[in-house]
């Protein structure tokens, strides 16, 4: 912990937010979003989840209607419900307080930007190559990995979209990879079960190695509020630390890691 503080106070920590985050403030997980693709395509919830994963059941989806347009105002209409206020997420107001440089998000919500419009933290939002144009060094940048509402044709919801992302290519990955070079990660919200998030972890450890022409590679970390003595020795081989919790109530424990950076400042 005392290494990840002294990173980030000489501003060297990248913030990585995860599904974890937003599911603080209420919002539908994954399941309630699968439930609602199979009630628009006429089928039983629980058998329409036996048929796939869910990156796979959302192709199907696409596939059938031809766009997620329909979907995704549903969505953002369920993810941004009046009944949220961000003011009482103490969670939001850490990482917003805390104005962190750089924040990488695979939410499609709007809540860490609406978090920093709530404290008044200038921010530049990221979606695609043209928003690159716009940065503002002088601003936090939030860069939404997995798409945005506000762009229908940038969210990664279904499998060949996750593919695709998978193959970083794209100008937000060619700018995670500068952006990573000589900073930490910090990963708050994720399991560390998730398999998509381990297949990053490797990705990162293995643009470092390409890239930094023998030099250390930073330490990055995750928060994870159970510690798993496996995952952490599984992770470390790749430079990730976990930083756990002896807290039983998992947003408390969040809210009491990332209040540590408000003391730092």
């Amino acid at each position: 912990m005392e290494q990840l503080l002294s990173s980030f106070k000489k501003g060297n920590v990248i913030l990585f937010v995860g599904a974890g985050v937003s599911m603080n403030l209420g919002l539908p997980s994954w399941r309630a979003l699968i439930d609602k693709i199979a009630e628009e395509l006429g089928y039983d919830a629980d058998i329409y989840q036996t048929f796939g994963n869910n990156y796979a059941l959302a192709e199907y989806y696409k596939l059938k209607k031809g766009n997620i347009g329909q979907l995704r105002s549903w969505m953002d209409r369920k993810w941004h419900s009046d009944s949220i206020d961000i003011s009482t997420s103490k969670v939001h107001e850490y990482i917003a307080k805390a104005e962190f440089p750089i924040i990488y998000t695979t939410n499609y919500d709007r809540w860490i930007e609406k978090a920093l419009s709530n404290y008044d933290i200038p921010y530049n939002k990221i979606t695609s190559v043209a928003d690159l144009t716009e940065v503002d060094r002088n601003s936090t940048q939030v860069i939404k990995f997995h798409g945005d509402f506000d762009d229908d044709s940038s969210i990664v919801l279904g499998e060949t979209s996750y593919f695709e992302r998978l193959e970083f290519e794209t100008p937000l990955d060619i700018k995670l990879r500068a952006d990573v070079l000589g900073k930490s990660v910090l990963f708050i919200g994720y399991s560390l079960d998730d398999i998509n998030l381990r297949f990053l972890f490797y990705k990162l450890t293995k643009l470092w190695k390409n890239s930094a022409n023998g030099r250390t590679q930073p330490r990055s970390y995750i928060f994870s509020p159970i510690p798993n003595p496996i995952q952490e020795t599984i992770l470390e081989q790749w430079g990730i630390d976990v930083i756990s919790s002896e807290t039983e109530d998992l947003g408390y424990a969040l809210e009491e890691f990332l209040s540590k950076f408000q003391s730092t400042k």
